[in-house]
């Protein structure tokens, strides 16, 4: 007689019973997170003797056999190709920062059912209890044969660059940290539109960014890789120049590749006459310093729950406006980007994921929008049924150009 199979979260909640009672007796939040988000579940029946002997004993041992004689058959018999890890430290998670690892699940799973909801791309949340970067590095890669690639999640800067780019050393899988270029592409996408909504080319805008952690950063570089007019860096301090001795490595390469027009002081200095101001920091901007910027502006206020300019001042003097919410038009959203580009990734067992696979991303989702672009719609939803699709298509065909596909 088969055992029984209970869902733990079909139980009942425990009666309430004053502070002790569970969050989720007044809270639909936690009511929904009761058991977690994810499961897993086969992909093939086990009913009988027969299916049991093909599943497992004895018919598993000639897979194995096969995949020990010839490595890259692990792609065609195991899940590898198709299933992301999704890895963090709970250092930087949301807004809510160095939570740890276990306060950080719940964000972890969210994103592995944004990538089977969105991508048709299966993800495993893995919240490493370590914040050494030597750690983190030498962990993933133990794990690494499990997976088709990683996407690191939450990790806090500067540890996050190095994390990425030893990984990537290391692996022959993609590894992306989404908070960077996840950010990146879709803020690439929707700028693109605007320039387009109001005639201009990327050459011709000169662009502020407030914050210099990894979204700053990875939008930066992105950007001027795509070819805009000029780049500007704001942190705490000022504008990230040349001239100041408080430069992390990071932001000593940054200010070595930006801020072409030398410019010096503060956020507020750098704003006046900017075409594009994109937040990525939180805090507030004056409303004088908006009213600075060039006309025809565009203000893209990226920071959860609170943008750096509320849209009801920013619409006074933008053209085009932009934010993190979902209750505002034109949300900039990585959800936009990630399932998509690993979906392509994966498609041709790409052994990275390169700059050209992340620009046509961008444009792949700029397209979306197509004739429908407006003030309003300069990036498409989330549930647009296209985005997907397009983003998964442009980013095999840029993997095949590039040289790394493998299939």
């Amino acid at each position: 007689m088969a055992a029984e199979i209970v869902n733990p979260r079909s139980g009942s909640a425990p009666e309430p019973d004053g502070e002790n009672s569970p969050p989720d007796s007044f809270d639909p939040a936690f009511a929904l997170h009761r058991g977690g988000k994810m499961a897993v579940q086969a992909t093939v029946p086990v009913r009988d003797r027969d299916d049991l002997s093909l599943a497992y004993t004895p018919g598993v041992a000639k897979v194995c056999s096969a995949i020990a004689e010839r490595p890259e058959l692990v792609h065609d018999y195991t899940w590898k190709s198709q299933v992301v890890a999704v890895v963090t430290d709970g250092t930087a998670v949301l807004g809510l920062g160095d939570i740890g690892p276990e306060a950080s699940l719940p964000v972890m799973e969210g994103k592995a059912i944004l990538f089977k909801q969105f991508g048709g791309v299966d993800a495993v949340p893995l919240a490493l209890a370590t914040t050494d970067t030597d750690e983190i590095v030498d962990t993933v890669v133990r794990l690494a044969p499990s997976f088709g690639g990683v996407n690191l999640e939450d990790i806090s800067a500067p540890r996050c660059f190095e994390i990425e780019r030893r990984l990537q050393e290391r692996l022959d899988i993609p590894v992306f940290h989404d908070d960077q270029h996840g950010t990146a592409v879709v803020t690439l996408a929707a700028l693109r539109n605007a320039a387009r909504l109001t005639g201009r080319e990327l050459g011709d805008l000169r662009a502020v960014i407030s914050g210099a952690g990894a979204a700053g950063v990875a939008i930066a570089k992105f950007l001027l890789a795509a070819g805009i007019g000029d780049v500007t860096v704001t942190d705490r301090k000022g504008i990230v120049s040349r001239d100041r001795g408080d430069l992390t490595e990071v932001k000593r390469e940054l200010a070595g590749i930006t801020n072409r027009a030398g410019l010096a002081g503060s956020l507020d200095h750098a704003l006046d006459g900017a075409d594009v101001f994109i937040g990525v920091s939180g805090g507030t901007v004056p409303e004088p310093a908006v009213a600075s910027m060039a006309p025809g502006a565009f203000v893209f206020a990226m920071a959860n729950p609170t943008p750096e300019v509320h849209p009801d001042i920013a619409h006074k003097y933008a053209a085009v406006v932009a934010t993190g919410r979902s209750d505002f038009p034109n949300q900039i959203n990585n959800v936009l980007a990630f399932p998509g580009i690993f979906a392509g990734a994966l498609q041709v067992r790409a052994s990275r994921i390169t700059e050209s696979m992340k620009i046509a991303a961008a444009e792949a989702l700029a397209g979306v929008v197509g004739d429908e672009l407006s003030a309003d719609y300069v990036i498409p939803s989330p549930f647009d049924e296209r985005v997907a699709p397009a983003v998964t298509a442009a980013v095999a065909e840029a993997a095949r150009a590039a040289g790394v596909a493998r299939r």
